[in-house]
């Protein structure tokens, strides 16, 4: 009986311990709470616009000459600080942390990381309308359930994104020529311009040229260094 005990022991503690890395973290972090009331001050700017680099990474960007404008715009109209992820470090759970303001859900993992089967809001979804521009494999899950008739969202195909490309800073460019395009047309759009001129309203630009760019040729290559060029 003893020498049962000691050889069942181990698999047991290997067992214990597997367990409570699920309890501890395979938990939603999503919280289901009231609708909150709307804020009482007055916002600090009527509409917004972000930008995400995706895969810009710090020791890049703070390289002599890599971003002036931008490094430019950090140091003496806004605010510089450098964000520190947590694993899984993919594009996905980084955007629901800086869009949602939590933790993707674990439960994402079933579905390959390609898909949120949790609804969640985010500042997208809690916008008069937003319009958002970039990869197919984040902007679609800001868009599901209740936010489908607020947010509308412009993605190129899935097959531009080639990890084998010699240069994808076209990613960023293709954004940026989709946004241009789009502002042009509200000349001709009354409908739009209407739409475009309401307040808490939210633009979002995801550029997927430096992440690309840094799996496919390095965050050294000039490559790389040349698609910061191009977002800033």
């Amino acid at each position: 009986m003893k020498g049962l005990i000691e050889k069942i022991s181990p698999f047991l503690l290997h067992l214990l311990i597997v367990a409570s890395v699920f309890d501890i973290y395979f938990k939603s972090p999503i919280v289901q709470v009231p609708e909150p009331e709307p804020p009482q001050f007055q916002a600090p700017a009527r509409r917004v616009v972000v930008f995400v680099a995706d895969g810009l990474r710090a020791r890049s960007f703070f390289q002599p000459d890599a971003s002036p404008f931008l490094q430019q715009v950090g140091y003496r109209k806004g605010l510089v600080g450098i964000s520190h992820t947590q694993v899984p470090t993919e594009s996905r759970p980084g955007h629901v942390a800086l869009l949602a303001g939590l933790y993707e859900d674990p439960s994402a993992i079933t579905r390959g990381w390609t898909e949120n089967p949790v609804d969640f809001d985010s500042v997208l979804n809690r916008s008069t309308h937003a319009w958002a521009w970039g990869s197919p494999d984040i902007l679609p899950m800001f868009a599901k359930g209740s936010a489908k008739d607020r947010v509308d969202t412009f993605t190129y195909s899935g097959m531009m994104e080639d990890f084998s490309s010699r240069d994808a800073s076209y990613l960023d460019t293709w954004v940026f020529d989709r946004v241009e395009n789009f502002f042009s047309s509200a000349l001709e759009d009354h409908d739009l311009q209407l739409k475009l001129r309401k307040d808490g309203n939210l633009f979002f630009l995801h550029l997927l040229g430096c992440d690309t760019n840094g799996h496919s040729n390095k965050p050294e290559s000039q490559e790389y260094i040349n698609n910061i060029a191009v977002v800033d």
